[in-house]
């Protein structure tokens, strides 16, 4: 963690996908900034097989509609708009999709000082349900914290 990262983004991803349930717990640190009433979460996800490599993260969310901008060696880019269904890509090792991403929920807490942001949707491939999915992200930033790092 570097001093330009003021913020802990704590993230709980849950992905359904044929009656079986994967949790995914992430706690980083990053940055967030709110700027003409939009909110910008930053932060580097590494890679577990390989430490050295990593992706940036960039998620924009805007009254309704949620962008998750991921850059590195596959990219994707996912829009979230709650009641709307998105064209979305996502490159894989196997090569570049498009997936369907319907945006079912959508509660924004987040204010100058952080917050959360929980979203629920599902993904598709050629009209097929893929899996139903949700996160939660918590941004707060680091001297509020009353435990030490």
């Amino acid at each position: 963690m570097t001093d330009k990262e003021k913020y802990l983004i704590s993230i709980i991803g849950e992905q359904r996908l044929d009656g079986e349930t994967d949790r995914v717990e992430v706690l980083t640190a990053g940055n967030y900034m709110m700027k003409n009433g939009h909110c910008y979460i930053n932060y580097k996800e590494y890679d577990e097989e390989n430490p050295g490599e990593h992706f940036d993260n960039l998620i924009k969310v805007e009254d309704n509609l949620v962008t998750i901008i991921r850059k590195g060696a596959m990219q994707s880019r996912l829009m979230l708009e709650k009641g709307r269904r998105h064209q979305c890509l996502y490159q894989t090792v196997a090569g570049d999709l498009m997936i369907g991403v319907y945006t079912k929920t959508m509660k924004n807490a987040l204010s100058e000082k952080g917050g959360t942001l929980e979203v629920s949707y599902t993904l598709d491939f050629n009209s097929d349900l893929v899996s139903e999915n949700s996160f939660k992200i918590k941004v707060e930033e680091k001297n509020n914290r009353n435990e030490e790092e």
